[in-house]
């Protein structure tokens, strides 16, 4: 079975793990990139979530990369600077990943 993980800054990766999903965290750009580039070869990775921010530093290359695969697939989360405090948490990435792709998914960790 595929998971969805979820690539972003240290201030926002407890927010994704309350909603029960494997978060890597990246302290810079070009952390970003290495990790992102180990996930999209990771042949349990369905879906990766990543920061805005991060994944407009990501080289042509692994862009060229990405775009080519069938899976996994490569979303870019809308993240401000932190999550909405009032929102629940899992319920708001449920809405940002509902805008992504068009589908709802049911978190559960497992």
């Amino acid at each position: 079975m595929y998971k969805l993980v979820v690539l972003t800054d240290p201030d926002t990766a407890d927010g994704f793990r309350l909603a029960g999903v494997d978060v890597y965290e990246a302290e810079s750009p070009e952390q970003a990139r290495k990790t992102l580039a180990q996930l999209v070869n990771d042949d349990t990775s369905g879906i990766i979530a990543v920061n805005i921010a991060m994944m407009e530093a990501i080289d042509e290359r692994l862009q060229k990369k990405i775009d080519s695969l069938y899976r996994p697939i490569v979303i870019s989360l809308p993240i401000t600077e932190k999550l909405r405090v009032g929102d629940e948490r899992g319920a708001y990435l449920s809405r940002l990943i509902r805008r992504a792709i068009g589908f709802d998914i049911t978190l559960r960790r497992g």
